[in-house]
């Protein structure tokens, strides 16, 4: 249930891509609504669709920027997929994976075994794979067609970057619609799967929490259906003309950035 007044808000789940910055460029004022959620005794976590990198690369990232970060402040689609593969099919199971060396690594790290042509799957998972080939397809049709579970970490079409926007995991999904016919259970937002992993690791109350996010279909989807506030930020992939256009998702603040948001909140 969202708050009446944003300063309610104890516990935010921060979007990364296109919400504190975009590439290797912070966004406009990122860094002291950050420095303002520890002022303020709150708790901010980073909660991102993007697959391609584990928790330890988003670290990296964000001391890069200026962001002070340890990695249990970050919580991936890849944490969300593996908490649901685990609830699914048990520790120690085994799925074909397309994603880069660094999901493939967390899924290890996790207890799964990584599955070669051939050997017995579990289930597929696909991933933000920017290491993806033919022969990858091919491989993960084969595992799909012959029955074998397919899950997705995320739905997002576009991965925004500091030049424009490049294919994301959910543009992958469409082509392995079409050649197999089966659509992909997805583990990161906007699905439950996330809030409900991300709640238990963290222990948040959702009537303090909120989304922060540029995507309506992804981040305020996620926060309409985990029933905590969701707040919209206009520097990423969603203009306000877009937003005002639909109706199938509801933000319950509106802002240029988490730059004017800051302002807003030392008012």
């Amino acid at each position: 249930m969202a708050v009446k007044n944003i300063s309610e808000i104890k516990n935010w789940l921060l979007d990364m891509d296109g919400t504190i910055y975009l590439g290797e460029e912070l966004i406009p004022g990122a860094l002291d609504f950050l420095n303002g959620i520890k002022r303020r005794g709150g708790r901010a976590i980073f909660l991102t669709n993007n697959s391609s990198r584990a928790p330890r690369d988003y670290v990296e990232k964000l001391r890069r920027l200026g962001i002070e970060a340890d990695q249990e402040d970050i919580f991936t689609s890849g944490d969300a997929a593996a908490k649901l593969l685990e609830e699914r099919f048990g520790h120690g199971s085994s799925g074909y994976v397309l994603g880069t060396p660094s999901l493939e690594k967390l899924m290890a790290d996790r207890g799964f075994g990584l599955c070669a042509e051939g050997e017995k799957a579990d289930f597929v998972l696909l991933g933000f794979d920017k290491t993806l080939t033919y022969d990858k397809i091919r491989v993960a049709c084969d595992y799909i067609n012959a029955g074998v579970p397919f899950f997705a970490t995320h739905p997002d079409f576009l991965c925004p970057t500091e030049t424009g926007f490049i294919p994301d995991t959910g543009s992958m999904i469409k082509m392995f619609e079409a050649a197999t016919g089966v659509s992909p259970e997805v583990a990161g937002k906007p699905e439950r799967a996330m809030a409900k992993a991300a709640f238990l690791r963290y222990g948040i109350d959702p009537a303090v929490t909120a989304m922060v996010g540029d995507r309506l279909m992804t981040d305020i989807a996620f926060g309409n259906r985990a029933d905590i506030t969701a707040v919209l930020v206009l520097s990423g992939e969603t203009g306000l003309e877009q937003y005002n256009a639909q109706s199938e998702v509801h933000a319950d603040f509106i802002f240029s950035s988490v730059g004017e948001m800051e302002k807003e909140l030392c008012k």
